[in-house]
């Protein structure tokens, strides 16, 4: 059994990415790592970070962007599509790169592949996900915060990345174009690993913050449209008030070690109760949604009702 990794990204170290953190977390059981390395901006110093991991595993492709052939954020998933494309394993394992695996799920993750690798109704595995937010002792686990997604997937070319990178789908005879057209497409048959993604797209300077979504802005709606968003915007992205949120008290990947370290943005934020409302509040924010949270925890288990499922779950 051979399990590749893969990501893709542009201009990541610029916007704060933990891209080598992200990487070597999910390195040791991965026997090639594929990254699809889009040619950013002249600042940019991702092929430099990507320089300093020191393993044959890791496999570089560089490409160019084009969010015109590729608009509405598809070229997020085109770009997952061609890091595929050059994946030798039998298993595919995706990481995002604001995604992190800890240590102690790898054994875990690869003897769940091990006892699937023939079971081939199982066409990905689905992962649990911890969402932190503002700095690395708070996450958000509120309703419309996704739990759940496919980082794992069989070696098929039928299975593509699917709108805009954010899961992935059977589509046969698939244009290589119509990411977001979900006619003729399938979910795919997943079964559960009990393992957690830690995202950490939420935990940046503020500064960076505010960079990353409009960069997003751009990919998914264009460079004119993110221009008019963001004019009058202040420079450095709100978080809001910490305390309202829950505190990890667990612990994070070791590769997160230096990360963690660097955290040196704590003065920009806000640790009260305290609301400054300077802007639109979060989901998390809201009543309706607090409630839905509220409800779900004390009466649910904390799964969420009416989740977003782009998989057919099988048990197994």
């Amino acid at each position: 059994m051979k399990i590749s990794g893969f990501s893709f990204g542009r201009n990541v170290s610029k916007l704060y990415y933990p891209i080598k953190e992200s990487i070597l977390s999910i390195l040791p059981i991965c026997d090639e790592f594929v990254f699809v390395l889009g040619k950013g901006d002249e600042d940019d110093k991702t092929l430099e970070i990507l320089s300093t991991i020191d393993s044959p595993k890791l496999k570089i492709i560089h490409t160019e962007w084009d969010t015109a052939a590729y608009p509405n954020g598809t070229e997020n998933a085109h770009q997952t599509d061609i890091a595929m494309q050059h994946c030798s394993g039998d298993w595919l394992f995706y990481v995002q790169a604001d995604e992190v695996v800890h240590e102690k799920y790898l054994p875990i993750i690869k003897a769940r592949c091990e006892k699937l690798q023939d079971k081939n109704e199982v066409e990905g595995l689905l992962f649990n996900y911890k969402h932190f937010f503002g700095d690395y002792n708070h996450y958000v686990d509120h309703h419309g915060w996704y739990q759940n997604e496919i980082r794992i997937v069989r070696n098929h070319p039928d299975i593509h990345s699917f709108e805009s990178a954010q899961s992935f789908r059977r589509i046969p005879q698939f244009d290589g174009k119509s990411y977001r057209e979900s006619k003729g497409t399938f979910k795919l048959n997943v079964a559960k690993v009990d393992a957690y993604i830690f995202h950490y797209g939420w935990v940046r300077p503020p500064k960076f913050m505010q960079n990353k979504k409009k960069a997003l802005d751009s990919i998914h709606k264009g460079n004119k449209k993110a221009e008019e968003l963001h004019k009058g915007v202040a420079d450095e992205f709100d978080y809001g008030p910490l305390k309202k949120l829950p505190i990890f008290k667990e612990s994070h990947p070791e590769v997160m070690n230096k990360k963690i370290q660097d955290f040196d943005w704590q003065d920009k934020l806000n640790y009260t109760n305290n609301n400054f409302p300077n802007r639109a509040k979060f989901k998390h924010e809201r009543l309706k949604y607090r409630m839905l949270s509220f409800i779900e925890r004390t009466l649910n288990g904390g799964r969420h009702f009416f989740p977003f499922k782009n998989w057919n779950l099988i048990k197994v």
